[in-house]
């Protein structure tokens, strides 16, 4: 059944809702900002209504699959052990690698949001939320107040998920739910490559990727 729902989750994470949003107000968000066709660029394309609603929507396709295979309590759930981390990480793994666009979806951050709310009953999620909150109060006071380059968000992402995974060992998380965090950590870095290498290069990324 492990491959079943895995295979649920990934269709669930693999759906579009921010790019057919905005293609639904006339925006294709691969010509947007830095092409993700994600929560953030719809924000920018169709304004933040349009972006709240695809936020919303990317953030509960991670959380409600999870919490209908889960049955919101992993102590008597039907995914038992080590057969979790599929399960948790297939809807990331959809949103990122969505079929739907060719293998070329979105930086998977609202439906992280949604998959670690499910698996802790928000605790990490929200843990997630201040340490990336502070990030930027920390960012904005260091520069005064002026805006920051891609490069710079998505460092402070990837950060961030590795501090949560300093929070979740600090807590007692232990064995699957820590190799989800892995999983996760690998994603975003990875859908996150080209900002990061704008500190080994210095060449800021060019529009139009992932």
């Amino acid at each position: 059944m492990t491959i079943v729902w895995t295979a649920c989750a990934f269709l669930s994470g693999a759906l579009m809702f921010s790019y057919w949003l905005g293609l639904l107000a006339r925006h294709n968000l691969k010509h947007v900002g830095d092409g993700n066709p994600g929560a953030l660029n719809l924000w920018r394309a169709a304004g933040y209504r349009t972006g709240l609603v695809g936020i919303i929507l990317d953030f509960l396709k991670g959380y409600l699959v999870l919490v209908w295979i889960l049955g919101f309590n992993l102590d008597n759930t039907r995914i038992q052990g080590y057969a979790l981390i599929p399960v948790a990480l297939a809807p990331i793994v959809g949103h990122a690698f969505s079929p739907f666009l060719k293998g070329k979806g979105g930086k998977a951050i609202a439906v992280t949001f949604g998959v670690w709310s499910a698996l802790t009953k928000f605790e990490a999620s929200l843990a997630l939320a201040i340490i990336l909150a502070v990030s930027v109060a920390i960012t904005k006071l260091a520069t005064r107040g002026k805006s920051i380059s891609s490069s710079a968000d998505g460092l402070q992402v990837v950060i961030g998920m590795l501090l949560l995974g300093v929070y979740l060992y600090i807590g007692g998380y232990v064995g699957a739910i820590l190799w989800v965090w892995l999983g996760n950590v690998v994603l975003i870095a990875y859908k996150h490559r080209k900002e990061l290498a704008f500190y080994l290069t210095k060449k800021q990324p060019k529009p139009g990727g992932e």
